[in-house]
Order: structure tokens, then C-alpha cells, then sequence
């Protein structure tokens, strides 16, 4: 492969898209080659999942995989910095330490053992970056401190998400490096270090986001007072991965990904949560039960909540993930037992799950489901004691006012009297606070103030209400199949949405009366008395009532944004917040 001595070097081959997408860059061929490498794809706890290209693991939302930091000292305690070339695929013209890249699923660079894998592979990138000969950074002088955990966004199409394996070795070395993958070097001691870190650099020669998290957040004074003392730095060692969470703002040009890819880079990490928690019951039943509904499916947007808005305004980490994934569990349950109380008998175009496996068991299972999401919460990571009793606080309030809400919206279809006032604090109730509670929660996670904190909350209430406003909408304007279940139900079972109020104090008419025909007659309507019902609602206005109601609470979320200082993840925010509207637009 071109730019490497060696003749083993694992690739896989790039499919006819990824070869599309690398040839639309600005990458040289060189450069392009390199993207076949097969590296290694690992979980959180950095146990290998198998080869993944590296073009895979950088693309789009990206995979997590293995990597490596290396900082070379000299004798004179100085540490050697690269710049990056200007047509590599990924963070160009970004200084970065010594060397930087990743393992190879290899079998050499995969052991484990004494990190010697991941030393092959500095020894190995070393020469073919540096020109760095194997006699000159003998594998016994590499010592390995720790690891690290980070994802950070160049923009929409490429990423690093890596854990990060951090080397330290003492040499003095001779430096030729390779232009296709370094423009320039330097040394610099432990003040310029500092200086270089503090230093207003915008764009050309900026600090890359990873080295910035070693030198700021992990490289400390006995780190540079242990260069080449093995013991020293054998104590310094340890076996941690530092959580550094998404650290996309640490560069001044990142473009952020919009929703799906945002959601993209951490649904699989939260999901695998979720099943952990509702797997765990020895009753392979109730756990089928329980994940009924995850398996068939969903966006995830309140797992996913309180991760995207952490990164918005301030600082991210994994415990947020697991936040997440108890909100969800919390909804998941609320939906099994919506279905029962509703008479629903699909969802997500899949029985609910008292169809599929008894009302006793759907009962059983929300109520487990509800205990569970308590006990993923309290084992979030990265939480002090008085977080962890503010979360349970705060989604025990949550779960109230859901049950609230919902007990408002059952009493609703036997009440022909519902006000405009008594629908909002029902759907503020039952879904909005949900949104409420993922946005604070996120916020005041990330260590946001308390400004940013209330701003982010009045963002996730009016997400929320626009949300349930336009899924009401959804409900009228949609068809069956898109709702994954029969269109018009709400109507049919009487639902008091926001329509239906303003159609019942309009005066009389035949639409009205054909409203009123309809209007929680349940399973006996038939399609023709559901469809003059819908039709009424158009004829009535009621339908573009309830759309510019929702259009209000849309524009106000987005003035909330508009408040938070610029940062590539509000990108996500944005398109979260026209998610609903852009549905039936």
C-alpha cells in the first residue's frame, strides 16, 4: 500500500459509495488508500468487534474504534509536534502530538499483552509519518499511560470516535518527515505547550481536538516530570478510559451533523443500554415483553435528548447516554400501558404489546419497565451522589406529570366541556415534559448556568407542546400505513386534541354534526363517518387552528436557540425542532 514499507498491511475493500465519496474530496491518492485499512471497531469498554475500514469508522456518524497517541520527548524534555498535511482526508493543518492513528487488525496489533499492539503501531506510523527508524523507539522504551474516549466532528461527512491508547517514550531521534502526511514539525517544552494552547488560533495551525483533551485535560506536571523514568511512569499508568465525551467544539471551523446523523453516533450505544437493563430479568417472558417495542423501532429522540443538548451547551459524557436510555425505558412504558388504556391494538405497525402477549403480562411489564429505568439512572456514570438524587427527584417528577396528563386525557372522553387551557396542561402533561425534563437534564449535566439551563427547558416545553400538537395533526393528515395505525382513531375514540376543542364551539352545521356523529364512537364508526369527521375538522378550520398554534410553539423553541452562543451541535437542535412540522409539510 502506498506510503508504507511493509507488505501485510489488512485492508478491506470500499464499496462503490464510500469510493464516490472519497474521490469528491480533496484528498490525494495517497491519502485515498489509506481509507481501505482495516483497523479495529471496539465497544466502550474497548473490546474488540471486529475490522472496520477506516473510511467506516469516519464517515458520517463514524464507529468507535482503537487508536493511538504517541509523545516523543527528546533529551531535553522537549515533545514533538506535527502539523498535519493539508490534503489528509480528516483535520487537516491541525497541530497534533508526536503521532497520532490507529492499530491494524492485525494479529501483531491486536495483542494485548503489555499494550503491545498498539506499540507496534506507533513504531510502525512513527517511520512511515516521521521517517522515524525502529532503532531509534525500541518497543521496550514506549511506556503506556491510559486511555481516553472522545468523538469530535470535522463536519457533516467526517469524524473521529476513537479510544485513544496514550504512549509516552523518551528518544532522541532523527526526523525526515513524509509531506503526503506532515507539513511541518516542531519541539516545544512545557511553557510553549501552554502558550500554544492558550492562544487565540483560528482555522491554519489550530491545536486537533484530541491532542488539546491530552495536553489540557490529562498531561499534568508529573506527567512531564516522569518523561524517561519508567517508574515514574509506571505510576502514573493506569488501566481508566477518561471519558472526554463530544469534544467537536474545541475546533473553530467544525461544521455540525444535522439530526440523523447526531442521533446516529450514540442510538446504538444507548439502545445497547436499554437492552441491557430490560434483558437483565431472569424471565425470558417479561423481558420479551419489555422490548417489544424497542425492537420494533424508533427514532430515539428522547434517548438521544439529553446527549445532544449537552453538547450544545456544554460539556458531554457517557452518564448522559445512560440518562437517556431511562428516559426511554420510562416512555416505552408509558406507550404499553397508553395502549391498553386506549384500546390500541398496533403499534409502530406491531401488535401492542397486550396483543402480543396478554394484557396480565402488558400490565406486569410497564410496571417492571418503570422500576428499571430507576435503577439505569442511579448506575449512570460519570454522576456525583447529589446529581444522582436530583436525576431520580427530577424523573420521578417527570413520571407524575406524565400520569397526570395522561389521567386528563382519559377523563377528557367522557367530558364534551374541555378547554382550550385544560388540552394544554394535558399535553404539556403527558408528552411535553418529557422534552422539558431530556433538555434540563442535559443542560445542567453539561455544567451549563443557570440561565442556559431554564433557556433549554423553555426549548424542550415548546418543542414538546409542538410536537403533540403536530401529532395530533398527523393523526388527520396522515394514512394508515404511515402511522402504523388506523387513521382517525384519536377522532373515533373521542381524543379532545386541540381540533377537535375549537370544532365543538363553532355553531352549528352539518360539519359539526357529522363531528359530533363520529366523535367517541370507537370501534363501531365506521370509515365513512370517520372520513365526513376529518373533512369536518378541515371545513370547521380547526385543522389550520391547531397548525398555527403548533407553528407558535415552533418559532418560540427556535428564539431559544437563538440565545445559546454558536456551536456546531445547535445544527441537530435545529432540525429536532422542525422534526414534527417538516412531517406533513
Amino acid at each position: 500500500m502506498t506510503g508504507y514499507q511493509i507488505d501485510d498491511v489488512p485492508s478491506i475493500e470500499i464499496d462503490e459509495q464510500f469510493k464516490q465519496i472519497l474521490e469528491e474530496s480533496n484528498a490525494d491518492s495517497a491519502q485515498v488508500d489509506l481509507m481501505s485499512e482495516a483497523i479495529i471497531a471496539v465497544d466502550e469498554s474497548d473490546n474488540e468487534l471486529g475490522p472496520i475500514s477506516k473510511v467506516e469508522a469516519h464517515y458520517s456518524s463514524g464507529e468507535l474504534h482503537r487508536a493511538f497517541s504517541v509523545l516523543l520527548f527528546d533529551s531535553n524534555n522537549r515533545l514533538l509536534l506535527q502539523k498535519r498535511a493539508s490534503h489528509k482526508v480528516t483535520f487537516p493543518n491541525v497541530w497534533a502530538n508526536s503521532c497520532c492513528s490507529h492499530p491494524l487488525y492485525s494479529e501483531s496489533e491486536r495483542e494485548l499483552k503489555d499494550a503491545l499492539g498498539v506499540k507496534r503501531a506507533a513504531i510502525r506510523k512513527l517511520k512511515q509519518e516521521l521517517g522515524i527508524g525502529e532503532d531509534q523507539v525500541p518497543i521496550n522504551d514506549f511506556n503506556f499511560i491510559t486511555k481516553m474516549v472522545y468523538s469530535s466532528r470535522m463536519n457533516e461527512e467526517w469524524i473521529e470516535r476513537e479510544i485513544d491508547h496514550i504512549l509516552i517514550i523518551k528518544a532522541d531521534v532523527d526526523v525526515n518527515f513524509n509531506a503526503n502526511e506532515v507539513s511541518e514539525v516542531k519541539w516545544v517544552n512545557q511553557e510553549e505547550l501552554e502558550e500554544m494552547l492558550v492562544a487565540e488560533v483560528e482555522g491554519d495551525g489550530e491545536i486537533a481536538p484530541w491532542f488539546r483533551c491530552i495536553a489540557s485535560r490529562l498531561m499534568t506536571d508529573q506527567w512531564w516530570d516522569a518523561v524517561g523514568d519508567s517508574d515514574k511512569l509506571s505510576a502514573i499508568s493506569d488501566e481508566m478510559i477518561h471519558d472526554m465525551g463530544d469534544v467537536s467544539h474545541m475546533l473553530s471551523y467544525v461544521e455540525g451533523a444535522g439530526l440523523n446523523v447526531s442521533i446516529k453516533e450514540v442510538k446504538p450505544l444507548v439502545e445497547r443500554r436499554i437492552s441491557e437493563s430490560l434483558r437483565a430479568s431472569k424471565h425470558s417472558t417479561l423481558s420479551d415483553a419489555m422490548m417489544h417495542l424497542v425492537d420494533g423501532g424508533g427514532k430515539r429522540l428522547r434517548a438521544t435528548l439529553p446527549w445532544l443538548v449537552s453538547k450544545a451547551v456544554g460539556d458531554s459524557h457517557s452518564g448522559l447516554l445512560d440518562i437517556g436510555a431511562a428516559i426511554e425505558i420510562v416512555h416505552n412504558f408509558t406507550l404499553v400501558h397508553d395502549d391498553i388504556m386506549d384500546d390500541d391494538d398496533t403499534r409502530r405497525g406491531l401488535n401492542a404489546v397486550h396483543i402480543e402477549y396478554g394484557l396480565p403480562t402488558a400490565i406486569n411489564a410497564g410496571d417492571a419497565m418503570l422500576a428499571i429505568a430507576f435503577e439505569r439512572l442511579v448506575l449512570a456514570k460519570g454522576l456525583d451522589n447529589k446529581d444522582v438524587a436530583a436525576m431520580v427527584n427530577r424523573l420521578a417528577w417527570m413520571v407524575r406529570r406524565v400520569s397526570e396528563g395522561q389521567q386528563l386525557d382519559i377523563e377528557f372522553e367522557d367530558r364534551i366541556a374541555v378547554s382550550e387551557e385544560d388540552y394544554f396542561e394535558m399535553i404539556e402533561g403527558k408528552t411535553a415534559v418529557m422534552f422539558l425534563t431530556c433538555a434540563e437534564i442535559g443542560s445542567r449535566m453539561s455544567g451549563a448556568d443557570d440561565e442556559t439551563i431554564q433557556c433549554m427547558a423553555d426549548w424542550g416545553l415548546a418543542v414538546g407542546l409542538c410536537f403533540q400538537l403536530m401529532d395530533d395533526l398527523i393523526d388527520v393528515l396522515s394514512d394508515s400505513d404511515t402511522l402504523g395505525k388506523p387513521a382517525g382513531s384519536d377522532l373515533a375514540q373521542g381524543k379532545r386534541t386541540l381540533m377537535v376543542i375549537h370544532a365543538l364551539s363553532q355553531d352549528d352545521s352539518q360539519g359539526l354534526t357529522d363531528l359530533k356523529a363520529v366523535l367517541g364512537k370507537g370501534d363501531t364508526a365506521t370509515q365513512e363517518e370517520i372520513d365526513l369527521g376529518l373533512k369536518a375538522l378541515a371545513d370547521l378550520g380547526s385543522i389550520d387552528y391547531a397548525r398555527e398554534r403548533a407553528e407558535m410553539y415552533h418559532s418560540k423553541a427556535h428564539s431559544c436557540l437563538d440565545r445559546l452562543p454558536m456551536n456546531p451541535a445547535i445544527k441537530a437542535l435545529r432540525e429536532l425542532t422542525d422534526y414534527q412540522l417538516k412531517r406533513i409539510s
